[in-house]
């Protein structure tokens, strides 16, 4: 992290100077605004924690409800959230309060007395090497608390407008500039709000999803699950592990241990529900007594329930995650988005809603900064619901499975659960997204020059040490929040300081040369790395190179007082024997780059040579700057 950047600043580097024009406290809703989020729940806080950090951008995020949410819902953060966390930059306090989910045990009818469990087996939750990060359990809240205190942090001092909810949008043709119409009800007065873009994060039954005439399509399964967060008494062994239970004839149990050493989510396995609607009429008393005999012989006693609700198995989708009709894309820029359960919906045991609910917006938020700030043409827009919608549906496919072998009855011709938890295991872990072709993502032509970074797939971190001062990190964690897309750029087997290298050859093309993309699309008043950001990792020990002899590129004037930047230029943790060219499979004797888009995935992988092809990548996504 760096601060001081345009001078010294006393107190936490995570408070923002408050930007011009925003001193004073937030006050009522603008007439009108860029981005106009609707609904406060994992998708729309990420958007607006990520805009919050544009000044220039003018955002409001409005909420129906009266208040921060306090209890339940989602608590399973992937692997793939918690790298996402860490461009938020509050990973580490997710791991310090969260529960880390290590192993997952299995338990099945006692052969000797079918009215019993007993343990089947034991396996590692997340597979080693899958992630730097552990999968982690914490209550929704909390991660709300997160981003909002994010947005108060940010140099907009964003907050939720509360006691807000949409009663109405429509759309402008005539207003070029602020096509959306929005009739909000403010504390019981109704206000009209022209805005460039509104995002409806507001749930299964988004208003903003009807007035772009898009239907939720899908089914239903007729199977209820009661899930509560409880506090109990037990002689259970395993009550501090995640554990999957299938009964005999009792019915499942998911129990997931929360933060704190003593909480507990339980998800058990109801009857069949005859009609919708039924499961209304479901009582805690009936959870609480189906988890008793589900646990038969070990005794459970719930001393507490801090929250509970029953939910009916079901999975819909949207045929589109915008306004755009399929025959209208040639000729017509979105302008209105649906992200999360406005758009897709499925069951709870998974655990992968509000994961997939944040990496919608995760997806949005830095094409809209694009956008907004003038550096993309707006028809980027379009790649949003292409490739967020065919992760829904994958999503969809898994859960459907993923319920089926959770109520199947135990027989030899099913697929074990177990089974199926270790072949979905990094689908689970968020991290089997892998987005299509298109102009953000290349085909495969290089992928032999790293192939343990997948193009279209997650930036694979792994541990390296930074040249300027030796620190060790994770090279995954270099990526921040800003919207910039990054090239890093592996060197070749020779010697980096030499000016006939082939890295040294890249960094003075892209510094000096009139069709580098850095220069075409890059102010001349802004910082050389501001839309794109170069980095590079050599083969060589920190001890063997001298920082000053290494291209100027790698050390960039920032900042008002033009101070050098230390933190672009890394080498193998060879000490710790983690050589990240051998750990991800690097072509040694002919390097690559590797460019990384601002959502962290890997857009493309290019020889270091391959200027042209550089150029021709970045020119389908930026437009020629001042």
């Amino acid at each position: 992290m760096q601060f001081h950047v345009n001078g010294f600043h006393p107190g936490s580097p995570d408070i923002h100077t408050i930007a011009k024009g925003y001193e004073s406290i937030q006050g009522e809703l603008p007439e009108e605004v860029d981005v106009l989020i609707i609904g406060s729940g994992p998708a729309g806080l990420t958007l607006a924690a990520q805009l919050s950090q544009y000044p220039e951008i003018k955002t409001r995020i409005i909420e129906k409800k009266a208040a921060p949410m306090v209890l339940g819902q989602a608590d399973g953060v992937s692997c793939r959230s918690m790298e996402m966390f860490e461009a938020f930059g509050f990973a580490q306090k997710v791991l310090k309060e969260g529960y880390w989910v290590n192993e997952t045990n299995f338990w099945k009818p006692d052969e000797k007395n079918l009215e019993n469990i007993t343990r089947d087996t034991r396996v590692q939750d997340v597979k080693d090497g899958l992630s730097e990060m552990p999968h982690i359990v914490l209550n929704q809240a909390r991660i709300h608390d997160m981003y909002l205190e994010l947005m108060k942090n940010s140099p907009t001092r964003l907050e939720v407008d509360y006691n807000h909810s949409l009663v109405d949008l429509e759309f402008d043709e005539i207003n070029k500039e602020y096509p959306n119409l929005a009739q909000i009800d403010c504390n019981g007065k109704t206000k009209t709000i022209k805005a460039k873009y509104v995002v409806g994060c507001d749930g299964a039954r988004s208003l903003v999803r009807k007035s772009i005439s898009r239907e939720l399509k899908g089914d239903r399964e007729g199977q209820a699950w009661g899930v509560m967060d409880v506090l109990v008494k037990t002689n259970f062994p395993d009550i501090r592990f995640k554990n999957i239970i299938k009964s005999a004839n009792k019915g499942n149990i998911l129990l997931i241990p929360r933060e704190g050493g003593q909480l507990l989510r339980i998800y058990v396995e109801l009857d069949k529900l005859k009609q919708r609607g039924e499961s209304k009429n479901i009582t805690l008393d009936r959870l609480i007594e189906a988890s008793k005999e589900i646990f038969h012989p070990y005794e459970i006693d719930v001393k507490e329930t801090a929250w509970w609700s029953v939910y009916e198995v079901g999975h819909s989708l949207t045929d589109k995650f915008d306004d755009v009709l399929e025959s209208e894309i040639e000729n017509k820029n979105p302008h209105v988005f649906i992200a999360g359960d406005a758009c897709h919906t499925h069951s709870a045991k998974a655990g992968q809603g509000m994961n997939v609910s944040m990496g919608d917006t995760f997806n949005l938020a830095w094409k809209l900064i694009s956008v907004l700030t003038g550096k993309s043409d707006e028809s980027l827009l379009h790649t949003y619901s292409a490739e967020r919608r065919a992760i829904a549906q994958a999503l969809i496919d898994y859960d459907h499975k993923w319920a089926r072998v959770m109520s199947a009855p135990i027989d030899n011709k099913t697929v074990s659960v177990k089974d199926h938890f270790v072949e979905g295991g990094t689908f689970t872990a968020g991290l089997s997204v892998q987005y299509e072709k298109s102009i953000l993502t290349g085909n495969n032509k290089y992928q032999n020059l790293a192939k343990g970074f997948d193009i279209g797939k997650r930036f694979h971190s792994a541990p390296v040490v930074r040249l300027g001062d030796a620190k060790p990190i994770h090279l995954g964690h270099t990526v921040k929040i800003d919207a910039k897309f990054r090239i890093y750029a592996f060197a070749d087997s020779s010697n980096p300081m030499d000016i006939s290298s082939k890295i040294y050859k890249l960094c003075d093309y892209l510094e000096s040369s009139e069709k580098s993309p850095i220069l075409k699309y890059t102010k001349k008043d802004e910082d050389i790395d501001s839309v794109i950001s170069v980095y590079s990792i050599f083969q060589q020990h920190h001890h063997d190179l001298e920082f000053e002899n290494l291209p100027s590129l790698l050390k960039p004037l920032i900042g008002k007082y033009g101070l050098k930047d230390y933190e672009k230029m890394y080498c193998p943790d060879l000490k710790n024997d983690n050589d990240i060219f051998n750990i991800r499979d690097i072509d040694r004797k002919k390097g690559c780059i590797i460019i990384v888009r601002p959502d962290q995935y890997v857009a493309n992988i290019l020889p270091l040579d391959a200027y042209e092809e550089l150029e021709v990548f970045f020119s389908n996504i930026f437009l020629l700057r001042d």
